[in-house]
């Protein structure tokens, strides 16, 4: 059997608005999501033994890895227990609110899907028992995100702008920034309206992250990062998920470049990107 591939891109929450908790005391959102042009990329063939290989970023290799919970949940699923080996390139910016490990899991549940022959619907039916983020991953593009991100609206997907993403050279676990949250309470986020929002975005508008007071409280280094980029890049930055990573956007993707080239040399990771209208898809 052939060996399949497939692209896994980023996301950034354009906004994230926190509700409060669930029944089951899970975070209830409200995220309008965009998938971007930054891609980890996933190698499948089946083997005689599973084998997860990682090139790149250094990322867990064992049960915690989202790659091999995807695939475990979806064997539980099916019944099918075809050892795999899978190889993943590895570079978007870990434990970086870009949901890496979400869109490696949507494209490993894609590329078993099509070797395996298991209906799509399957795919989509354990896809939010992996993490919250997936079932985006699957959809991409630009859509509303509501729930724990399992309740998914899909929208319309321009190319009017371009954005620069940068990661500080920190990490930030989504649960303790969640806890923060809940400690601060309603803590007022910075809002972005007006012409500091792309012209096919401004219906959204304004784009407030939420979890930006809890992440700051956090890492104090943060707000230095925000205002040191706001300063050389002369617009609103703006907070993906819990962070670190922060973005603003561009009139194209050249204009991005030259912005990546003035941010401060500490980076963790940076690219110019640009809004797709898939997410996690198999290539050639």
């Amino acid at each position: 059997m052939m060996t399949e591939r497939a692209e896994a891109p980023a996301k950034l929450n354009l906004t994230l608005r926190v509700l409060g908790l669930d029944v089951g005391g899970y975070h209830t959102l409200r995220s309008l999501a965009q998938a971007v042009s930054w891609f980890d990329t996933v190698e499948m063939d089946v083997s005689s033994d599973d084998e997860l290989e990682i090139a790149g970023l250094e990322v867990p290799r064992g049960g915690e890895n989202l790659v091999w919970r995807a695939i475990e949940a979806l064997r539980a699923l099916t019944g099918i227990r075809t050892a795999l080996r899978i190889r993943l390139q590895k570079r978007i910016a870990v434990a970086a609110g870009l949901a890496g490990g979400s869109t490696d899991a949507a494209a490993v549940l894609l590329l078993a899907a099509k070797m395996l022959d298991i209906p799509l619907e399957l795919v989509s039916r354990v896809a939010p028992s992996v993490g919250a983020d997936v079932p985006f991953c699957l959809l991409g593009g630009l859509a509303m995100m509501e729930g724990r991100g399992e309740r998914l609206t899909a929208l319309t997907s321009a190319g009017d702008y371009a954005v620069a993403v940068v990661t500080p050279p920190f990490v930030l676990e989504t649960a303790a920034v969640f806890r923060a949250w809940d400690r601060l309470g309603d803590s007022k986020a910075r809002a972005i309206t007006g012409k500091a929002v792309p012209p096919s975005l401004r219906q959204f508008a304004p784009l407030v992250n939420d979890l930006e007071p809890a992440a700051l409280s956090m890492a104090r280094d943060l707000e230095d990062w925000i205002s040191d980029l706001e300063g050389c890049w002369e617009r609103p930055v703006l907070l993906t998920g819990s962070g670190p990573s922060l973005f603003a956007f561009f009139s194209d993707e050249q204009e991005a470049v030259s912005a990546l080239a003035a941010a401060p040399s500490e980076v963790r990771a940076g690219v110019s990107a640009v809004p797709l209208a898939t997410g996690a898809r198999c290539i050639e």
